[in-house]
């Protein structure tokens, strides 16, 4: 999902320790792990789970082993709670490193102690409870735990310029929310809450019901004088 077939499978083969990778080589990983998740959510060994803490270690977990047996993808790690490269006080739900190999993207270095891509993962709809925002999938009035909110801060990923989401979608379908969070949005702007405008809104770009996954993208201003971030979303209905 949201990657070529073909663009997957150029990468397969022996590794050698240091591997020069293109820029667009981002967009099949993210469309690995989109592949990875209908698999995942339908596995009859998985336990039932509904909390994020639960289901985002078991998506750590397949996603470790379907890269360990796929050509091409086993020079690559999961990691769960893997502290912020800017602010280690911070952790990120999911971070992708590499494995054994030193990977250059674009004249950037990476080794088993950096980061990839980091993911924030989040549930919809947010879990009721006391100080939870409704919109904490993109912003929560309480506190800094709004999932796009964190990275247009630079409290997660401000030494990137490219991250991921993963929604756990848990009532409703993909379309409705898609919705939601396009209304969402409005709001904030409406309200005049600092640094939000219409041009934080997501694109529905692929929705596949039969698998019940999709993929959005959007864009986002920063501040403290960081340069842009780009979002690729990936939901899955639960």
């Amino acid at each position: 999902m949201l990657a070529d077939e073909g663009e997957r499978r150029a990468q397969a083969g022996t590794l050698d320790s240091e591997v020069h990778l293109p820029g667009e080589w981002m967009n099949a990983l993210i469309g690995f792990i989109g592949s990875v998740l209908p698999g995942w959510r339908d596995d009859p060994r998985r336990p039932a789970q509904t909390s994020e803490d639960a289901l985002t270690a078991q998506l750590c977990a397949k996603l470790a082993s379907a890269s360990r047996h796929t050509p091409g993808w086993d020079f690559l790690q999961f990691r769960r709670e893997e502290p912020d490269a800017a602010d280690g006080r911070r952790a990120i739900d999911l971070a992708v490193a590499p494995s054994g190999s030193v990977i250059w993207i674009e004249g950037r270095e990476y080794t088993e102690y950096q980061t990839l891509l980091p993911i924030e993962c989040k549930r919809l709809p947010t879990p009721k409870g006391h100080k939870r925002d409704e919109r904490e999938y993109l912003y929560s009035r309480f506190s800094t735990t709004g999932g796009v909110q964190r990275f247009k801060a630079g409290h997660h990923g401000s030494s990137h310029d490219r991250a991921a989401m993963i929604a756990y979608v848990q009532e409703r379908d993909i379309p409705s929310w898609a919705v939601q969070l396009d209304d969402w949005i409005d709001g904030l702007e409406s309200d005049a809450v600092e640094g939000w405008s219409a041009a934080d809104k997501l694109s529905l770009l692929e929705y596949d019901p039969p698998s019940r996954v999709a993929g959005l993208s959007s864009a986002h201003a920063r501040s403290s004088g960081l340069g842009g971030i780009r979002l690729v979303h990936l939901w899955i209905e639960m």
